[in-house]
């Protein structure tokens, strides 16, 4: 089955047809959905989720363009979230540069802090990082050595990703790679092992040809694989049935 490791359900664009989007998803071959946090408002829609659906799970964290809001009263509402059975990620958190919203100082305080209550729960992290290479891989590399860890959106070289991997982390790949202008991201799947790769939709962002520009959603992900499949020279068979093996190892999710 595909495992979506990242989607924003959430997300105020499945409003009219959340319910019966996800209705679908089963029979269409997509087993599990984890649905990651960005802001502390979205914390509790992701916990209803989880509620209403079997095959989805949360995750809880603060974005990096989010940070501003965040504070101890956050912090202490996100432990007690991560006690949840169906919460099993601290994410998405990270750096983001392109936007800056926040300010650097700012999101590097928080983002290790998320990272040290991951650490503490022992649970792994999602992490978002754009035009933020360097102080982001500082960061993983002194505070989150050893955990479980996925760079989502991936979008850096090959040689970092080669890293990443040395660090035990996987690279978490979507729609970007079947754009015909992804050669950085190509690259990066063809040179890492599919042992290190999991799908992620990040929608409703995101989609992939021949729906890119449109809402995306998790029944896109064999597009995903499909690539993948081609870059890498297997069956998408095998895609599928590593990404998922992948998933459920950094989420710690039981076969079932």
């Amino acid at each position: 089955m595909i495992i979506d490791t990242h989607a924003h359900y959430d997300d105020e664009q499945f409003d009219t047809d959340r319910d019966e989007l996800l209705k679908k998803m089963q029979e269409n071959g997509i087993g599990v959905i984890v649905n990651a946090g960005s802001t502390i408002e979205s914390w509790d829609k992701i916990r209803r989720l989880t509620e209403e659906y079997p095959f989805v799970y949360g995750a809880v964290g603060v974005h990096p363009d989010e940070t501003g809001s965040l504070d101890e009263a956050g912090m202490a509402e996100m432990e007690r979230m991560l006690d949840l059975e169906k919460i099993v990620a601290v994410g998405e958190i990270g750096l983001d540069y392109y936007w800056d919203n926040e300010a650097h100082e700012v999101q590097k305080k928080w983002f290790i802090r998320q990272i040290e209550l991951a650490r503490e729960k022992e649970m792994p992290v999602i992490i978002h990082s754009r035009e933020a290479a360097a102080d982001t891989f500082e960061i993983m590399k002194e505070h989150a050595a050893g955990m479980k860890a996925v760079i989502h959106c991936y979008s850096y070289s090959p040689e970092m990703a080669r890293e990443y991997v040395k660090m035990g982390y996987y690279i978490g790949v979507g729609g970007v790679v079947t754009f015909k202008n992804a050669k950085k991201l190509k690259e990066v799947v063809e040179e890492i092992p599919l042992s290190s790769i999991v799908l992620e939709t990040d929608c409703p962002y995101l989609a992939p040809e021949p729906y890119r520009g449109k809402r995306n959603c998790s029944l896109y992900l064999p597009y995903v694989a499909e690539k993948i499949a081609r870059i890498k020279g297997v069956s998408v068979e095998e895609v599928v049935s590593r990404t998922e093996e992948n998933s459920r190892d950094l989420y710690g999710l039981r076969d079932n």
